[in-house]
């Protein structure tokens, strides 16, 4: 079997590449990493060719070992990236070197896939499906959807949703598709053996790289019954996404409409009167949280507490009056199944919100309960929310000590270190900080994750590889330290003025990324009126478009808020200025950043630097980084927060940020831009 470099070699000459010296540095540690069984972080820059440096040895490895190796992402653009273009290529590549071509799979979740049985069945389910969708006469705008699906589906291969294009709305989405809780298996569905998802988990189990997202991921880890096929190594891309998306999947909500909607599917099924309990302790939860403002739990009010009771009591009678399994047809059984995927969902859940406050301690607490208030058009509701208060634990328990895994990303050491991200996955510090210092007071911030002590902490080591590009020659990072600290009333004029300045010295060429779309539009309406150049704000068409209109006009500028400070990659000159307004700081009345905190205050720690700058220090690098995307882009970032440069916390900031050449000289950078652009 040839070596790693051997077939990088092989790889980055198929994609019509060059070998790297960071690239073939984290190529080399993904092996050793592979080979002893150590967990591995990887700051790889942008333009280092990551992807080839952990598919090459993943692939060898999956190979010789006759295993497969899950990768798993946190973008769809990643994962198209990945399975329509590099690993085709790779694969192709490598095949005379192996001797037969790696094969590759990409796996979703269950809800990701066409279901024909519910496409071709009777009941539509309660999302609008009882609508009359093909009336000739009235059709309505979801059955023109679900007919586009009818239609798709009779052509489709994959039953794969991100290959109906245009996509549909998922309320139409939902009609045709179900949750793994709501599916008969393929033994009991009559169309079992056509089955797009099971087509997709049994191609996945023969492939040697199968591609994922960290949500399905983190469903794998939690659950009893495995979802992946079976393997012994994760390759985790976008790997400074992996807390909030596994928050994110261990995070449920309960809300009056959710019992409603549970109700009425069992309505269907029982006696009325069984089911009218359900639907009036539903009732119930809803009028008790309209008297409730918005706000963390620190304790279960007594009428909640009634609520959810009643709410946990009334699906158990559901469940009974749906009675065991039985012999039934197969649209019986589906809306039988469906039934109790709802009442399941709702019991749990209000299982869950009653037994976290079973410990007085909030700080001993594994979970967070929230009331939060949301809904389209102004018509809001009340939703209560319960998330995991750290998932560290069972990252640590059902990834880490269960197989290697590798994370990278271009944004990993926060600070100079990958300790704060450590901590967060539920790994031990990597080793002592000296005491006295900056970073010594951010590692220090969460007890108990210092040096090992541990013997059977999981072991791990961390590389950054660099980056190709030159940053202290490349880009300025300009830190103006002489505006007044934000405030809350919008932009204040001196960043407006300052915001001008920038963008008129640039020529447009600007992505201005906002703490809010409040200062985005107050931004954009203020400038648009003094540019000679083009200025263009999110929400004026779909985000893809205004990024293609940015990137293909020179002299555009795009404002933006936080969808942009990770998803524009444009090279070239169309981008040579990034402008922040303010530290991306998490809102301080966020509920589960607040406990986050709260939490790690109480065990002696810095909340406030463990939690809110580790979240801001992670946006500040990934904004920082759409300057250079090119090893020939040049230009400037721009921070306007002065706390940046005067607040103590500012120098870990300033360390998590790449290595342009600093300065608070507004005429140094307003000449540099104009340079640029060649006036």
């Amino acid at each position: 079997m040839p070596g790693v470099a051997e077939l990088l070699e092989a790889a980055v000459t198929s994609v019509g590449g060059s070998r790297r010296e960071g690239q073939d540095k984290m190529a080399d540690a993904v092996r050793r990493s592979l080979s002893s069984g150590e967990h591995l972080a990887v700051q790889a820059g942008t333009g280092t060719g990551k992807s080839l440096a952990y598919l090459v040895p993943a692939i060898r490895h999956a190979m010789v070992r006759e295993t497969t190796v899950v990768i798993s992402t946190a973008t769809i653009a990643l994962q198209r990236q990945l399975v329509d273009r590099d690993l085709p290529r790779v694969a192709k590549s490598l095949k005379p070197l192996l001797g037969r071509e790696p094969t590759f799979a990409i796996l979703k979740g269950r809800r990701n896939y066409l279901c024909l049985n519910k496409l071709h069945g009777e009941d539509m389910g309660d999302d609008g499906g009882e609508e009359q969708l093909f009336d000739a006469f009235a059709i309505s705008a979801m059955g023109r959807n679900v007919k586009r699906v009818h239609d798709w589906a009779s052509d489709t291969e994959t039953g794969d949703r991100d290959e109906l294009v245009p996509g549909v709305p998922d309320a139409a989405w939902r009609q045709v598709s179900v949750t793994a809780r709501e599916c008969l298996g393929a033994t009991r569905c009559p169309v079992g053996e056509d089955c797009f998802a099971e087509k997709a988990r049994a191609e996945a189990g023969r492939a040697d790289i199968v591609v994922t997202n960290h949500a399905l991921l983190a469903i794998d880890a939690m659950g009893d019954a495995s979802v992946l096929p079976e393997h012994d190594v994760v390759v985790i891309d976008e790997a400074h996404e992996l807390v909030d998306r596994v928050t994110g999947a261990a995070t449920a909500e309960l809300t009056a409409g959710t019992v409603a909607a549970a109700a009425r599917r069992c309505a269907k099924l029982v006696d009325q009167g069984i089911a009218d309990r359900l639907t009036e302790a539903g009732e119930g939860l809803g009028m008790v949280l309209e008297d409730i403002a918005p706000g963390r739990w620190e304790t279960l009010p007594q009428s909640a507490a009634g609520a959810l009771n009643s709410i946990v009591e009334a699906a158990a009678g559901c469940r009974q009056g749906l009675g065991g399994a039985r012999k039934e047809d197969p649209d019986a059984a589906t809306g039988r199944k469906v039934a109790l995927a709802l009442l399941d969902e709702v019991s749990e859940t209000a299982i869950r919100l009653t037994k976290t406050f079973e410990e007085r301690d909030p700080a001993k607490r594994w979970d967070v309960v929230w009331l939060g208030e949301q809904g389209p058009d102004g018509a809001r509701y009340k939703v209560l929310r319960v998330a995991p208060l750290s998932v560290g634990g069972l990252l640590r328990e059902r990834l880490f000590a269960q197989r290697t895994t590798v994370l990278t990303s271009a944004t990993l050491a926060l600070g100079g270190s990958f300790d704060a991200l450590a901590r967060q996955w539920g790994l031990p510090a990597e080793k002592p900080k000296e005491s006295g210092s900056e970073k010594a007071d951010v590692s220090a911030s969460d007890p108990g994750h210092g040096p090992v002590q541990d013997p059977d902490a999981p072991r791990w080591s961390g590389l950054d590889v660099g980056s190709p590009f030159a940053h202290g020659r490349s880009g300025i990072l300009y830190l103006a330290k002489r505006l007044p600290p934000p405030g809350r009333d919008g932009l204040a004029q001196e960043y407006l003025d300052e915001i001008t300045g920038l963008v008129e010295a640039a020529g447009g060429r600007t992505l201005g990324l906002f703490s809010s779309m409040r200062a985005a539009k107050q931004a954009t309406e203020a400038l648009r009126g003094k540019l000679s150049t083009p200025l263009l704000c999110q929400g004026d068409d779909s985000t893809m478009l205004l990024v293609k209109r940015f990137a293909e006009d020179e002299e555009t500028s795009l404002f933006g808020t936080l969808s942009l400070w990770q998803g524009v990659d444009v090279p070239g000159p169309s981008l040579s200025c990034v402008i922040i307004d303010r530290i991306p700081f998490p809102r301080p009345d966020d509920p589960l950043v607040a406990a986050r905190q709260k939490a790690t205050d109480a065990r002696g720690g810095n909340g406030f630097l463990s939690v809110s700058a580790t979240h801001a220090a992670l946006l500040l690098a990934q904004g920082a980084g759409r300057l250079l995307r090119g090893t020939d882009d040049r230009g400037v970032v721009a921070i306007l927060d002065p706390r940046i440069a005067t607040a103590r916390y500012g120098g870990f900031l300033r360390a998590s940020l790449p290595p342009f050449w600093a300065t608070s000289d507004v005429e140094k950078v307003h000449g540099a831009l104009r340079r640029l652009r060649g006036a």
